[in-house]
């Protein structure tokens, strides 16, 4: 979190995010996920990697699904969210 806020003290137009919920208390995880939508809506672009799938693509405008290395599945957060195959494989 501390390195989140140091590269929020340049006024970035895109903020890049690898793996921001690691190591997090669970508690914590939430707080983070809220945060990361704050500044998205404050006119900060997020690109996040995160292993958290359902927490990253409920607040994704655009979501990637990678399987091994590939795009296996791309579009709206709401709408991977919300397929059934992809839930299946990647989500259970």
């Amino acid at each position: 979190m501390v390195a989140m806020a140091r590269a929020l003290m340049s006024k970035p137009q895109i903020l890049l995010l690898d793996e921001p919920s690691a190591g997090l208390a669970p508690m914590f995880v939430e707080a983070m996920f809220r945060q990361v939508s704050e500044i998205n809506a404050a006119g900060v672009s997020i690109l996040m990697v995160e292993q958290n799938a359902r927490a990253a693509l409920a607040l994704s405008h655009r979501g990637y699904v990678l399987d091994l290395g590939r795009n296996a599945f791309e579009g709206p957060g709401s709408q991977l969210l919300a397929d059934q195959r992809l839930a299946e494989l990647y989500l259970a």
